[in-house]
């Protein structure tokens, strides 16, 4: 297999919200509008049908400077156990893309109104994708440290 050096990524569109700082907690009642390169709008189309979807975006202000730590401690809280950094959903990774299971409450041509998304103003979009039905793990398995986030 060849290997692979470059990989661009192009943003469909931006995430527009009254957040611009990332928050600790509190991202379950944000409501953010997505908004699409205009040639996308006919691709929105259906989505309306979905209650949730899935929405993948760059997290474009994670100071590249700052380098990726191999172990963190989860939300730098040192009263979790130090694990690997793929064992959390810290910001600080070797490509700095987030992902959130949102609520979609509109569809208006090419913007989508959504609630619960942890991106801030301006955050690049990547993709979007439906939320179905096999997405949902009913046991999934995870470390007891996980509970107290």
């Amino acid at each position: 297999m060849a290997a692979i050096k470059d990989i661009v990524i192009k943003p469909i569109g931006q995430v527009r919200n009254n957040i611009n700082l990332p928050l600790r907690e509190g991202w379950e009642e944000v409501v953010s509008e997505l908004i699409f390169d205009a040639n996308l709008e006919e691709a929105t189309e259906g989505l309306e049908q979905f209650s949730h979807i899935i929405v993948v975006f760059w997290m474009h202000k994670v100071p590249p400077e700052r380098g990726t730590p191999m172990k963190v401690h989860p939300r730098g809280r040192q009263d979790l156990p130090l694990v690997g950094l793929f064992a959390t959903r810290a910001p600080y990774r070797p490509n700095p893309v987030g992902m959130s299971v949102v609520r979609l409450l509109e569809r208006r041509g090419n913007v989508l109104k959504v609630k619960g998304l942890d991106a801030i103003n301006g955050t690049p979009i990547i993709d979007i994708k439906p939320y179905l039905p096999r997405d949902s793990v009913v046991e999934a398995a995870f470390p007891q440290w996980v509970s107290k986030l």
